[in-house]
């Protein structure tokens, strides 16, 4: 009998961890030494984590099935993406919906009627504990940031706004290369073609 398809939790044991890089803020990263179960004759190998806090990520679709995206500067990556509003879940317990919600807000002043989950991704399991928590706004409305104020790259976003088509297409040629909006696009255009928007 086949197994079902699916990802399934499950821990190896770790016999020593060791901080490489730890500060205040939300992220970290650590050794660890893990050992496969049942091979206790086998030597113990290491892993590195980064530890992150997790991040939300929206696709924000208007009644012109136009998606309001994102420019930003991106260091680590040497570029300026394309992306969609997103955030990390640095609010706590904060459920992932309301940080959605704010970082809607915040980044692309707009706030929605209808929310759905569209997946959760870990967009690099070999190295980070990051999960994506991706939605799609529908029913959008312009509101204001409140008191955010942009800072650093987020002081020099540019807000566009993109026919699902257009960046469909942009995503298949490459010219789009983020997996967050490479996934939730292309999740949209199977709902949109199942009709289950």
């Amino acid at each position: 009998m086949p197994t079902e398809l699916r990802d399934a939790e499950e821990s190896w044991d770790v016999l020593a961890t060791r901080d490489l890089y730890r500060t205040d803020w939300l992220m970290a990263l650590r050794a660890d030494q893990v050992r496969r179960p049942g091979a206790d004759e086998e030597e113990p190998f290491e892993r590195l984590v980064f530890e992150h806090p997790g991040a939300v990520v929206v696709l924000a679709v208007d009644d012109a099935e136009r998606v309001h995206c994102l420019r930003q500067y991106r260091h680590p990556a040497r570029g300026r993406f394309v992306e969609l509003p997103a955030g990390l879940r640095d609010a706590g317990d904060e459920d992932p919906l309301e940080t959605a919600k704010r970082e809607l807000r915040e980044e692309v002043e707009l706030e929605a009627g209808e929310w759905r989950r569209l997946m959760d991704l870990y967009p690099s399991a070999g190295i980070t504990d990051e999960r994506q928590v991706c939605y799609l706004a529908r029913d959008l409305r312009s509101v204001s940031r409140g008191d955010f104020a942009p800072e650093h790259e987020e002081a020099d976003m540019e807000r566009l706004l993109v026919a699902v088509d257009e960046l469909i297409e942009a995503v298949l040629d490459g010219r789009v290369s983020q997996s967050p909006i490479a996934a939730c696009v292309l999740a949209y255009a199977v709902l949109r073609q199942r009709g289950d928007l």
